[in-house]
């Protein structure tokens, strides 16, 4: 990794982090780029596979209390929140964005668990599909920051 790729983070170290992923399946192409991007980039940072659990919810709102149970497991060092919730003609996008992402907040701040948030809000597909594969390699990414970090205040 060059010192551009690092900015102000540092190295990243994945090696012997255990992270966990939870997929909203709604919108099941779009979260599945995102989750190939993620776990493409911890590989390339190092995390092992057997160490990572990626599992998957109906939708975006079912996303924080999978996160909460993963959390309170003890088992991780840091979790991915990955969905993907489009702009519809209903006020219910502004909903399911609002719930879900306060939900992965109150999971990281009642738990101390570090969550990369990479539900995508966007307006339609085309801004969907062209943020996936950064935000999936960037929630990777927060992710293994974070757990240095949090290891590192400890």
């Amino acid at each position: 990794m060059n010192e551009a790729d690092q900015g102000d983070a540092g190295e990243l170290i994945g090696e012997g982090l255990r992270i966990g992923i939870v997929r909203a399946r709604f919108n099941d192409a779009l979260t599945s780029k995102l989750a190939q991007a993620c776990l493409a980039e911890l590989d390339r940072l190092d995390v092992e596979e057997s160490d990572i659990k990626h599992v998957v919810v109906p939708g975006a709102l079912e996303i924080p209390l999978a996160l909460k149970a993963m959390a309170e497991s003890g088992e991780y060092d840091a979790l991915v929140a990955l969905g993907c919730i489009i702009r519809g003609e209903t006020y219910h996008f502004e909903l399911v964005a609002d719930q879900s992402g306060a939900g992965v907040m109150r999971v990281a701040l009642d738990t101390g668990l570090p969550i990369a948030n990479a539900i995508l809000t966007v307006e339609n597909e085309v801004q969907a599909w062209a943020r996936a594969e950064d935000k999936g390699r960037d929630a990777a990414r927060v992710a293994v920051e974070m757990a240095n970090l949090l290891e590192d205040l400890s």
